[in-house]
């Protein structure tokens, strides 16, 4: 078995080169080997490697800047995994792909099924929805998972900035009316090999599913989350959780609007691989004990 792993320095798919492993010989490309916005390298690529599944973890994920490169984010975000899903079923390949909660609107009282409309308010969001769309009409077999406030201890990351501010300022400004579940690159990337190996054995049926830890919070509240935790763990900061200022995110004005509730409702994922997903303080824990670990051997 061949399997095929694009974005390779994404947060993501650096926990993925661990998961995917026991489906076989495991080949990581990333831009320098395969740039997606290069369209018309990609079926040359593809078929070079011959790949059995290709997962897709890459993406332009700029979300403010996409509203002023809206061809690149629409390049690599809907055209690229055209191709890419194309390929995958001329040639009898599985796809794994990633998307997002900017799909939605963010006005649902509860938590998004994989059947609620669509309806994205930025480019980011419009260009990874046209993605999915993409997907499904190419008739590849494929899962495709929705995952929303990814984070890891490599890459940038809203819990890596906090802890960055944190150390640097004695109070911080966070918005605190949207809501979500932070949810870490090791719980994606271990859910997406089970889920992998249940499909294999058509256990679990090609489709949409939401990917996300449990429960949820918002912004300032991970923000306060983090900042205790942190100092309960020996890192030397100057705000505490009392210094940081809950705002509203019109107080906190960006070029891309953000869904103020981006729930995802995990129930058809979950169900179908007999598993339940952890609560989001769980991996924040080990992503913090990791940095700390990190600090004191540094």
């Amino acid at each position: 078995m061949r399997v095929l792993l694009l974005g390779k320095n994404g947060q993501v798919a650096r926990e993925l080169q661990r998961t995917l492993l026991p489906f076989g010989t495991v080949i990581a490309l990333g831009r320098n080997e395969l740039d997606l916005e290069d369209v018309d390298s990609i079926e040359p690529s593809l078929q070079a490697h011959a790949p059995d599944i290709i997962v897709n973890a890459a993406a332009y994920t700029q979300v403010d800047r996409a509203e002023t490169d809206q061809q690149a984010a629409q390049r690599l975000n809907a055209e690229a995994v055209g191709f890419v899903a194309d390929f995958a079923r001329r040639h009898g390949a599985t796809l794994v792909h990633y998307s997002t909660d900017y799909v939605f609107d963010g006005t649902k009282d509860g938590a998004y099924l994989e059947t609620d409309e669509t309806n994205p308010l930025s480019v980011y969001g419009r260009s990874k929805r046209a993605g999915e769309l993409a997907i499904e009409a190419s008739g590849c077999r494929f899962l495709l998972f929705r995952t929303s406030w990814v984070f890891s201890a490599d890459g940038a990351n809203f819990i890596k900035t906090i802890l960055r501010l944190a150390k640097e300022r004695p109070a911080l400004r966070i918005v605190a009316d949207q809501f979500g579940a932070p949810t870490s690159a090791e719980l994606i990337a271990d859910v997406t090999s089970l889920a992998l190996a249940a499909h294999r054995r058509d256990m679990l049926a090609d489709g949409i599913y939401h990917l996300t830890a449990a429960g949820k919070t918002s912004w300032h509240g991970l923000a306060c989350y983090v900042v205790q935790r942190a100092s309960e763990l020996g890192f030397e900061l100057k705000a505490g959780p009392e210094t940081i200022e809950p705002i509203t995110t019109a107080e906190y004005p960006l070029p891309a609007v953000r869904p103020c509730n981006s729930s995802l409702n995990t129930d058809l994922l979950t169900r179908g691989l007999g598993l339940s997903m952890p609560g989001w303080t769980v991996h924040v824990d080990r992503m913090l004990e990791q940095l700390r670990r990190q600090e004191q051997t540094s």
